[in-house]
């Protein structure tokens, strides 16, 4: 699993971000001073690049500065090859794609490591330069597209996790404040949050998941927002919205995201989500909320009246 040290900040789901839009990250490995530079001067206008003479050191900059792209690699290093090398980076960054130089004809252990998904593309020195480029420009947008597309099953089986909670509501016998709380235990968990409350209005319960400091939501200007307007309310970075306010200051919380459950035009709660990471997007949580919180409508309702 990725280190907890480079934990996604673009939003809370984030066991499959996508990146930003920047320069793509690139690590070359050579043990060839000559060769290491040559690579670097290629690539530096149009990638951020990073340099290593041996596979261990490579190893040592990735748990240093984390995810890359595209790992282009030399085969023939002392120590470690470079399919060694690049085997030992699969389980901690499975997206990134690897390209291996080789000097010589025999390619057998470099067709394995094809086949076993170790290897994206091997090319043959001396290289030609615009091959070369068009090739880690090739892998840079495979590297896209896989975290676009990891990013969207993920995002899908979060939301998935969320529905199937409410949906065993229908199958335990349970008291409405023993049913608000299993929602908050459970969305709280899956989303990640630091804490999770759950505040049905005209006095009914509310659940509370994590750690609210002995803090109220009540006056709390999102919340209040929300029973105004009913509408999804979030705060991605809470410092830099100058939002004053007791509650953040005494929880930590740093991101915040509240969602009304309504019924046929009718508010029946509100959901709030609080976490001590400041994001860039709350986007795409606010999305799987939507579906969720009117499957949560209607089970609140069907438990009132059934």
């Amino acid at each position: 699993m990725y280190s907890s040290k480079f934990m996604n900040t673009v939003s809370p789901l984030n066991a499959a971000h996508i990146t930003p839009k920047q320069k793509p990250r690139l690590l070359v490995v050579d043990d060839e001073p000559d060769n290491l530079d040559l690579l670097y001067r290629t690539f530096r206008r149009e990638y951020q690049v990073l340099r290593a003479e041996s596979g261990v050191k490579a190893l040592e900059v990735l748990e240093d500065d984390g995810e890359v792209a595209v790992i282009i690699s030399d085969q023939r290093m002392p120590d470690m090859s470079g399919t060694e090398f690049l085997s030992k980076t699969v389980p901690d960054f499975p997206d990134t794609v690897r390209i291996i130089l080789t000097g010589f004809t025999d390619v057998t252990d470099l067709v394995q490591a094809i086949n076993n998904g170790q290897v994206y593309r091997y090319i043959t020195k001396p290289w030609e330069p615009n091959n070369l480029k068009e090739l880690v420009q090739k892998a840079a947008d495979t590297y896209e597209l896989l975290k676009e597309s990891h990013h969207a099953l993920y995002v899908s089986d979060r939301q998935n996790q969320l529905m199937s909670r409410v949906a065993q509501l229908a199958h335990l016998d349970t008291p409405e404040p023993e049913a608000i709380q299993f929602i908050a235990d459970g969305w709280g968990q899956t989303l990640s949050a630091q804490a999770c409350v759950i505040q049905c209005l005209d006095d009914g319960p509310t659940a509370v998941y994590g750690e609210l400091s002995g803090q109220c939501l009540e006056d709390n200007p999102l919340v209040q927002a929300v029973i105004a307007t009913r509408t999804l309310q979030t705060l991605p970075d809470v410092a830099a919205s100058n939002v004053s306010d007791e509650f953040y200051q005494a929880t930590n919380t740093q991101s915040h995201l509240v969602a009304p459950v309504v019924f046929r035009d009718r508010l029946l709660a509100v959901i709030s989500f609080h976490w001590v990471h400041s994001y860039r997007t709350l986007e795409d949580v606010s999305n799987i909320l939507t579906i969720a919180t009117n499957q949560m409508a209607q089970a609140l309702m069907a438990m009132r009246h059934g």
